[in-house]
């Protein structure tokens, strides 16, 4: 049975719209798109590419999917992930998409997320990693079908944007099984259900 690792880049006070890039995520007028950029060191780098280099399939909601591909795709700057991120079997959970989806490797989910990522757990062997998709997530987390929680958590507060966890979420208890500090103070703490 697979397991839903949920990776994120959050600030102290639980933002994660638009890590990236400016014009990433404007929903609600956000203007700190890109916040998470400036902190990227080589410790990131190892962790999230070795997280990367472990998973079988990734899961993704509309939005994230449809940014990841107008980044990612085809790529020529040789970068290590435009690879991987080609390569990977990807899910994607949407009411709004149809079949055939634009990027190689992608299946569409049937149905309502909570349902559909149930049965792809039972028909997986590894890990189905969601990177972004606030939206999917929280419906996840709410659902019960997180395993794995890894946050890359900034020493930054923006006090405006959308947060990982819903202020109605449901209560959820997890415990730390390994914790690494990057040199620009961003420490990736993973954590899995209690």
């Amino acid at each position: 049975m697979g397991k839903i690792v949920v990776t994120e880049n959050v600030t102290l006070d639980g933002v994660m719209q638009g890590p990236g890039r400016a014009e990433e995520d404007t929903r609600g007028g956000f203007r700190h798109g890109g916040w998470a950029g400036p902190y990227t060191d080589p410790v990131m780098m190892r962790v999230m590419g070795a997280g990367m280099a472990t998973t079988g399939a990734m899961l993704f909601g509309r939005r994230t999917y449809e940014d990841f591909y107008s980044v990612w795709h085809g790529r020529t700057d040789g970068n290590p992930f435009t690879d991987v991120l080609d390569k990977a079997r990807k899910y994607v959970a949407s009411t709004t998409l149809s079949e055939p989806l634009t990027w190689q490797n992608s299946t569409l989910l049937a149905g309502e997320a909570g349902p559909a990522v149930e049965a792809l757990k039972k028909e997986i062997d590894h890990d189905i990693v969601v990177l972004g998709s606030g939206e999917l997530v929280r419906s996840l987390l709410a659902a019960g079908l997180v395993d794995r929680l890894v946050l890359s958590v900034h020493p930054l507060v923006l006090g405006a944007g959308r947060r990982l966890f819903a202020d109605d979420g449901a209560l959820a208890a997890f415990r730390l099984v390994e914790s690494v500090p990057t040199g620009t103070g961003v420490v990736i703490a993973t954590y899995e259900v209690a």
